[in-house]
């Protein structure tokens, strides 16, 4: 039987590799999995390591967010702690390096939205499926991705939960660039070691000025994100949501 974790590796010196392993699940990540990696952030932020490249296992997905299967608790605590793992309000100071080996959707796209440089291959898919199951996108995608693509761009995938391809993600700027997927983790670490071959500290403190604003506006959002989630979780929908999506079917919203 597999094991889901989040798994640390390095390239070299000063590049960590941060690989996020569910397969079976198209590398969801359980309540355990997201609290290792915010542990993780931590660890690497006091490391020596000058860049972190993250990437998902296999060759199917980057990650498809929470594993929906198990715990959906999120009350205050909780989300705290996804928080932390999306570094949603965490001005993480280190540039980050997305290879986006598959379905990149839910909090897996969240987690993108903390990453500084992206490529992904031609067959990843990205969406935020979570208004189709009656479920708020607390991880940061209502605070970060109008800022980063636009709000026509935004809107269109946080109200219509459908998937865009790689090419698409690439024209609306939500990823660098189409790379083949035999060449995605060459390009992302090749990347990484442009970037560690520079001054750490100029390098840091670009990233810091950058990270810490976009790190102030979701602290400041987050009372209400807790509230709109919240307010959603206790609703008439919830429970068919999740339902349907347990059980594979279309939701019916009556």
């Amino acid at each position: 039987m597999s094991v889901a974790e989040i798994r640390l590796s390095e390239h070299g010196k000063h590049i960590a590799v941060v690989t996020i392993d569910n397969e079976p699940r198209r590398n969801a990540m359980t309540r355990e999995m997201m609290a290792d990696l915010a542990a993780l952030w931590d660890e690497l932020e006091a490391s020596h390591h000058r860049c972190v490249v993250v990437t998902g296992a296999g060759g199917k997905a980057f990650s498809s967010g929470a594993d929906m299967s198990g715990d959906l608790s999120a009350e205050p605590e909780m989300a705290a702690v996804i928080a932390k793992g999306l570094l949603k309000t965490h001005a993480f100071p280190k540039p980050i390096i997305a290879a986006v080996n598959g379905d990149c959707v839910a909090g897996g796209l969240e987690l993108l939205l903390s990453t500084d440089i992206r490529a992904a291959a031609p067959h990843a898919r990205f969406g935020l499926p979570e208004v189709r199951w009656s479920i708020y996108p607390f991880g940061g995608a209502t605070v970060k991705l109008i800022h980063q693509i636009g709000h026509v761009h935004a809107m269109k995938l946080l109200l219509t939960a459908d998937l865009i391809d790689a090419e698409e993600a690439a024209r609306i700027n939500l990823v660098n660039q189409v790379v083949p997927a035999d060449h995605l983790m060459d390009w992302a670490l090749d990347v990484a070691g442009t970037i560690a071959a520079n001054s750490p500290s100029a390098v840091q403190a670009v990233k810091r000025k950058i990270a810490g604003e976009i790190a102030g506006h979701a602290k400041a959002q987050e009372s209400a994100e807790q509230a709109l989630g919240d307010a959603v979780r206790k609703g008439p929908d919830f429970e068919e949501g999740v339902a349907a999506f347990l059980e594979k079917r279309k939701p019916n919203y009556e």
